[in-house]
């Protein structure tokens, strides 16, 4: 008998999670937009998440639209990273089909809840447009990007999904929710976003490990490379974006700026950028417990040099 044929998966943690997801359940519509549009007067990211007070050049005014700018760019990513989630959901939910029906209950919970995500953030791109000024551009392509993701083992698709699942949670906790000075309806929709998502890492972590328990150490070995192989290639659409939302920034500025106060906008843009969606997973220490519990330490190590030269 192998590892996979004896592995088990847990059905309570995915009938929690079943529980739960039919407790919160929301409507775009009626529980988070409600006529409502962006209160432009106020931050859409605070300043833990955005690292706007670093730029002491900058006026208050400044640092609010860098802000907004982020935080643009911040609910896009989740539209764009919930595509290639939902669809490794559906992929790895076949191996339940004939199975824990349970399970496979949770997993097309998730997806679907990842859909409604996705028109979510669609629906926010709108609103922001249509008050934002001209101009603003989100590089990465959705699909692009979950075809490249999507040609990785999905070990390592799993293991960047709960990094991702995870930082949602650490942000909304220690950043948004007590940050009572963001767009109310911004900070509206990370409230409900996060209740649907603590759910998701759960399932995510469910997943990564029933995962790994098919491979070979040759070819869990292989899914590390895929791992940092996708590390390298988000911090490549940091770079891209930083670089488009500081243009962005300076076109719609009222006034000049010195050279090297420009690079001070980038360098602050992509910092925030890897802080939110690289390292603020990386050193959540739940990602740390479950990488660490399937990897050897030469593997660690590997990760470890990956993630030195990004943050």
């Amino acid at each position: 008998m192998t590892q996979a044929d004896s592995f088990t998966p847990d059905t309570n943690r995915y009938a929690k999670c079943i529980e739960v997801s039919k407790r919160i359940r929301w409507d775009i519509d009626k529980d988070i937009i409600r006529g409502r549009h962006f209160d432009f007067g106020r931050k859409f990211l605070p300043d833990g998440l955005s690292r706007v007070q670093e730029l002491d050049f900058l006026t208050e005014n400044e640092k609010r639209f860098v802000s907004q700018v982020q935080g643009r760019t911040y609910a896009n990513m989740f539209g764009l990273v919930e595509r290639f989630i939902c669809a490794k959901v559906l992929e790895v939910s076949h191996g339940h089909f004939l199975g824990d029906q349970v399970a496979l209950e949770a997993l097309v919970r998730f997806s679907d809840e990842e859909l409604k995500h996705q028109e979510l953030f669609r629906r926010l791109e709108k609103l922001a447009g249509e008050q934002m000024p001209q101009g603003y551009h989100f590089v990465p392509q959705a699909n692009d990007v979950a075809q490249v993701v999507l040609g990785k083992s999905s070990w390592a698709v799993l293991a960047l999904t709960l990094h991702i699942e995870l930082f949602t949670q650490v942000h909304y906790r220690e950043s948004i929710a007590p940050d009572g000075k963001l767009s109310p309806l911004w900070k509206d929709v990370f409230l409900y976003h996060w209740k649907e998502e603590s759910q998701h890492a759960i399932m995510d972590e469910l997943e990564w490990v029933r995962e790994d328990s098919k491979l070979s150490a040759e070819q869990r070995d292989r899914a590390v490379d895929d791992l940092i192989e996708l590390v390298v290639a988000v911090d490549g659409i940091l770079q891209a974006q930083a670089q488009q939302d500081t243009e962005y920034f300076i076109v719609n500025s009222s006034r000049s700026f010195t050279s090297e106060e420009l690079e001070a906008v980038r360098q602050t843009i992509l910092k925030a950028y890897r802080w939110q969606y690289i390292a603020s997973g990386v050193q959540v220490p739940r990602f740390g417990q479950v990488l660490n519990s399937l990897i050897t330490p030469a593997q660690g190590e590997r990760v470890g040099a990956a993630l030195a030269t990004i943050v």
